[in-house]
């Protein structure tokens, strides 16, 4: 029987605890049951299909394993960058039933396995984009509630503040995943992390950091609300 308070007492909405071979892992309902997305397996309880969730295979569940709060809800609108060919993105669908995930992906080799996800779920919308360069697809999302970011390029933090000016409503939500070694494999990850840190200072509120490891070497996961920047302008206004 699925148990969302076994294991991970701080998940969220249409994420359960599920036993299997005596051991407790994460699952999603399956919302297009009777498919897999990437070979995952499925466990089936009282009519009710669930997709198992590694924390290997994906970083926002490694978040989770790690007992991080994500502040995903069942309509939250999500832009996904770096969606890869939807191993998370997927999940995310399952998760968000009556909301949507939009999956940017630059390379085109991947994008054909996003598109075929896609296509099987009303939820998601594959972009084939530049992820630095949100100007070129922010008239097709509108305003999101969270960005999930987790790209292999170097100017990680850029690209999550200059989204977030584009796309994501004040207040809301980064989930971003630093990758140090695609950042600079010279420097010391702990430096990397810091100064990618740094440099969301303008945009957001950081709330929880963990690192990934065991599941993920030389990842550091983080969770961040956007300032409001109107507010803070008046709050500067006020003290002239």
């Amino acid at each position: 029987m699925p148990d969302n308070q076994y294991k991970f007492p701080s998940l969220p909405p249409n994420v359960y605890s599920i036993q299997d071979a005596g051991k407790t892992r994460l699952a999603t309902v399956n919302m297009v049951p009777g498919t897999r997305v990437y070979g995952e397996k499925v466990v089936n309880s009282n009519g009710i299909e669930y997709r198992l969730w590694s924390p290997y295979r994906s970083k926002l569940a490694a978040m989770l394993e790690k007992g991080m709060i994500v502040p995903v809800v069942p309509n939250s609108r999500i832009l996904y960058l770096g969606a890869a060919s939807g191993t998370t993105a997927s999940h995310l669908s399952d998760i968000v039933s009556g909301g949507m995930v939009f999956a940017v992906e630059f390379a085109p080799r991947v994008m054909r396995d996003l598109i075929d996800v896609c296509s099987q779920r009303k939820n998601m919308v594959p972009i084939l984009a530049d992820a630095s360069r949100p100007a070129l697809y922010k008239a097709i999302i509108g305003q999101v509630d969270l960005i999930y970011q987790d790209v292999a390029q170097r100017d990680q933090a850029g690209i999550a503040n200059i989204n977030a000016r584009e796309c994501l409503k004040p207040g809301g939500y980064l989930i971003m995943v630093i990758k140090a070694r695609s950042v600079d494999s010279t420097v010391n990850p702990k430096m990397v992390f810091q100064q990618e840190l740094e440099k969301l200072d303008d945009e957001f509120e950081v709330i929880d950091t963990k690192i990934l490891e065991p599941f993920h070497r030389d990842h550091l996961a983080l969770v961040a609300r956007r300032k409001d920047h109107k507010q803070l302008a008046s709050e500067d206004t006020n003290c002239l």
